[in-house]
């Protein structure tokens, strides 16, 4: 997962949890993205944001060649880096993909940019998907890391600008432990008790209802 500003400590802190979760280890849309890869046998892959690195599990699985990237050691990448400064030449993998790390990217434009410039066949993208204010300020309460969901339509123009054509697009809504959530993050006491009540339209009892976005993008040619 993409951090800015000197967190990384925090995220290696968290490493082991992202690593051991639920909702991050399978899932529907961990499914569809991995299919929309295909096979990737003689193809290279980069995962950037990769965080516990379940989705570079899955394109290993599948054959992919595949470099991690993450600005937190203790996520063990095999590049440390941010995701708006990708220390890669032009073109470099066949395929480049984001999972649950774009609304931790402090400039989402020049991230999204910097994968579109070093792939050269496809990028595949999965994050939060802007429910309401509410929901962003749990988000922030929860984690202060959290920048930022956007609506589809802000990523359908990010992805233009990035010189990417949406090939195909999917929204799907992940059930998952409230409880959880925030014992991932260490939210406690009264933000946890804010977090609760400002996404109460959310949850039921202890399972909580987050929505994600899937983009296939192509390289424009």
């Amino acid at each position: 997962m993409e951090r800015s500003g000197g967190r990384e400590n925090l995220w290696d802190e968290r490493a082991q949890a992202y690593r051991d979760s639920a909702p991050h280890a399978s899932g529907p849309d961990l499914d569809l993205l991995v299919a929309w890869a295909g096979q990737g046998e003689g193809r290279t892959a980069l995962d950037v944001g990769s965080g516990g690195g379940h989705l570079a599990r899955r394109l290993g699985e599948a054959g992919f060649a595949v470099t991690t990237a993450d600005p937190s050691a203790g996520m063990w990448p095999d590049v440390i880096c941010q995701a708006e400064e990708l220390p890669f030449s032009a073109a470099s993998f066949d395929l480049v993909a984001s999972r649950l790390a774009s609304h931790h990217f402090a400039g989402a434009e020049l991230a999204l940019s910097e994968m579109a410039r070093v792939t050269r066949e496809l990028v595949l993208l999965e994050d939060l998907l802007f429910v309401d204010e509410r929901v962003e300020e749990a988000e922030k309460l929860r984690d202060a890391s959290h920048v930022r969901a956007y609506s589809l339509d802000q990523w359908h123009e990010l992805f233009t600008v990035a010189g990417l054509e949406i090939e195909a697009t999917e929204v799907i809504e992940r059930q998952s432990s409230f409880s959880a959530w925030l014992e991932r993050c260490g939210c406690k006491g009264d933000r946890a008790e804010k977090a609760r009540e400002l996404v109460s339209h959310r949850l039921d009892g202890d399972s909580y209802t987050s929505t994600v976005f899937l983009i296939e993008g192509v390289k424009a040619r």
